[in-house]
């Protein structure tokens, strides 16, 4: 039997239940199978030839508002653990999201979008950093990291961060902006939407997210391995997804007295703080990237191409 049919064989009923635990009624995964065979177990063969046996391999799984990077990554280690019996730990750039009295200071000394959890700059570098050297160290230890709770806008209390308790093979750490790679300050000029326009007239804000590209989050992105980019059409059609997301979000949601819920206009507004930096990777992301997936309009992966 072929490697990628005695996988398939092995993982499919693990992954169909995650998947099926994702769909709603209205809302419904297209060729399952094909999504597994052609794209993500290859790419999980991929991953197992990139192993390090010095330390753990640091993929960096990247792509804008509504792409499906959450499902991909949680797939992906299904398929990791199952298969190759690898120690997998999977973690999201958003939770390390700086607490919202820390937002709250960035915006009054720098500027009010910072108030916005979002953009480089929003981010606790320091604890991705460190956690990054010391998953790294031969000497490992337990370690904690935070977690967001995005219905607060704030981090989780302590008890609720995560737990690492022995150094995992592979680190999935997926974000929208991961990997990102700052503009020449000749494009930061002309405003690119209305929030730009209207709320950055001077530049500021844009700067400040420019320069932490250029310089934080520079040598942060240097400790991973391997970058994952999954390429929408246009900026639009994340939109789309996005608020799509938000309405499956709230169905499955058991406590919706107490969950905050944005509404189709709050959704663009929002996505405007991203969108700059969003379509600049449409254009240099492919470039350096170590795998491209394609999406299609429908939402699905349609091509991956590997560098």
């Amino acid at each position: 039997m072929h490697p990628i049919d005695e996988c398939y064989k092995k993982v499919k009923n693990d992954c169909f239940k995650f998947i099926n635990l994702q769909e709603t009624k209205t809302n419904k995964f297209k060729n399952k199978n094909k999504m597994l065979k052609s794209y993500l177990i290859p790419l999980s063969f991929w991953i197992k030839k990139k192993l390090k046996k010095e330390s753990p391999l640091i993929i960096g799984l990247s792509g804008g508002q509504g792409t499906g990077k959450t499902t991909i990554t949680s797939i992906i280690s299904l398929i990791l653990q199952k298969y190759f019996k690898l120690k997998v730990f999977k973690i999201s750039i958003d939770d390390f999201y700086k607490t919202r009295k820390d937002r709250k200071k960035l915006s009054i000394s720098k500027h009010p979008l910072l108030i916005t959890r979002g953009v480089p700059g929003t981010h606790d570098n320091r604890i991705i950093y460190d956690f990054f050297k010391k998953i790294k160290n031969k000497k490992f230890s337990k370690l904690r990291l935070p977690k967001f709770d995005k219905s607060k806008d704030d981090r989780c209390h302590k008890k609720l961060w995560y737990k690492i308790n022995s150094r995992p093979d592979v680190i999935i750490f997926e974000g929208w902006c991961v990997g990102a790679k700052a503009q020449k300050n000749s494009e930061l000029v002309r405003s690119i939407n209305s929030l730009e326009k209207t709320e950055d007239p001077d530049l500021v804000w844009r700067n400040y997210v420019n320069i932490q590209l250029k310089t934080h989050y520079k040598n942060l992105f240097k400790q991973i391995n391997e970058i994952i980019y999954l390429r929408a059409n246009n900026f639009k059609i994340l939109q789309k997804w996005r608020i799509k997301q938000e309405k499956i979000l709230w169905l499955k949601s058991k406590n919706k007295r107490n969950l905050r819920i944005m509404n189709r206009g709050d959704i663009i507004n929002f996505m405007q703080t991203y969108q700059r930096i969003t379509q600049s990777m449409f254009k240099d992301a492919p470039k350096y990237a170590s795998i491209v997936m394609k999406l299609n309009s429908n939402h699905q992966i349609n091509s991956i191409k590997f560098r």
